[in-house]
């Protein structure tokens, strides 16, 4: 039976990234995955995820996020491809609203440069947007878009090129401690053991961190790209030369988030709702999208956008594993000390790519990590039930 130092269960974002940072440190680590990287089973495709630092969830994850902005440019260094664009960020909302207010405290608290925009501040610059007259915005120029499935192909090549073993169409269907404090994974190419685990099992947490009892909801999701009117408001304005990625909630509608237009005139302008969704598995998720979810999302967005219309250039299904109180599972296994999880990224995860990779690495190889993780607690009182 081969032996490693460390084997990682799910070489998709974390994962990738936990590959990658352990290799570099020199210990000897196996990867292994279902699905090759970039795949679009799970929730790492798409094409663009937003990365922010003003972050209305709470000001605690902002100095992850600087970690997490150091490491993005760091792997693109390493791999040679383009990861991370800052074409800047706004979030809108009544006054009151977490989209805005949220947004507003961790800038102050942490000492990020931004600016707050009235509504008609806001349509002047960004003419594409009409907001609510009292609406109000943070802008930041710090914030921006990542490439999820260009991170995760960096990821496994740089994580490769440093010596990991990287293994994949090879499911694993079975893990478990060992006696002597080690761990055995077995799949259907054979059977490996380590001194530690890492596991990263995306949206089949359920059934591969059974033993937990995780209260995690997996919802299916879509995204939209939609057709902007170019003639009122030239392509340039919509593209990412000159539109910030924003985020939107005003007087208790259904939150929205999106891009710029990233891939030219023909590529759409894409969005979608935060946690509008039905509960499903990664097994059994329907990737077929509807007109009238389509009908529903533009009805939405030109709220916001009212040149948006059609033809609807594309809309995709993705997956979120959601926590009940919407942070992240990231830790060592309650029951196995030399076993770390990392799940239940809820859908706003993937901004922390580089920093959760580190500090998986950290915990795979001395139990501990320095970056600040109490918020991410597998034992915290909310997953207990």
């Amino acid at each position: 039976m081969d032996h490693y130092d460390v084997i990682v269960l799910g070489v998709g974002s974390m994962g990738a990234a936990a590959c990658n940072a352990l290799a570099d440190r020199g210990v000897s680590v196996l990867g292994l995955d279902t699905y090759t990287p970039g795949h679009a089973h799970g929730a790492h495709h798409g094409g663009t995820r937003i990365i922010r630092q003003s972050y209305f969830e709470d000001a605690a994850y902002v100095p992850l996020l600087r970690s997490s902005y150091a490491g993005f440019r760091r792997l693109e260094e390493e791999s040679g491809r383009s990861l991370m664009t800052l074409c800047g960020g706004i979030y809108l909302g009544d006054p009151g609203s977490t989209t805005f207010a949220g947004s507003l405290a961790a800038a102050q608290e942490h000492g990020l440069d931004h600016e707050v925009l009235t509504a008609e501040q806001v349509h002047e610059r960004f003419p594409s947007m009409t907001p609510a007259p009292d609406a109000l915005a943070l802008y930041e120029a710090a914030a921006g878009y990542v490439r999820p499935e260009e991170t995760v192909v960096a990821n496994a090549e740089v994580a490769a090129r440093k010596g990991a073993t990287l293994r994949f169409g090879e499911p694993v269907t079975w893990w478990g401690a060992t006696p002597g404090g080690g761990v055995e994974v077995v799949t259907p190419q054979g059977r490996y053991g380590a001194d530690r685990l890492v596991v990263s099992p995306g949206p089949w947490a359920p059934e591969v961190l059974a033993d937990l009892q995780l209260p995690l909801s997996i919802e299916r999701m879509v995204f939209h790209w939609f057709t902007p009117d170019t003639s009122t408001v030239p392509y340039e304005r919509w593209s990412d030369a000159h539109h910030p990625v924003y985020i939107e909630q005003t007087h208790g509608n259904h939150q929205i988030y999106g891009f710029p237009m990233t891939d030219g005139p023909d590529g759409g302008f894409k969005l979608g709702f935060f946690r509008v969704g039905s509960p499903t598995t990664a097994a059994t998720i329907d990737r077929v999208v509807r007109e009238e979810e389509n009908d529903r999302m533009l009805e939405r967005a030109r709220e916001l956008f009212p040149l948006l219309g059609r033809p609807v250039v594309q809309a995709k299904t993705c997956l979120y594993s959601v926590t009940p109180d919407e942070h992240f599972v990231v830790g060592q296994h309650p029951g196995h000390p030399q076993v770390s999880v990392a799940c239940g990224f809820s859908g706003h995860g993937f901004k922390f790519v580089p920093v959760i990779g580190e500090i998986l690495a950290d915990l795979a190889t001395t139990g501990t990590t320095d970056h600040p993780v109490e918020l991410f607690d597998p034992r915290r009182p909310v997953l207990a039930g």
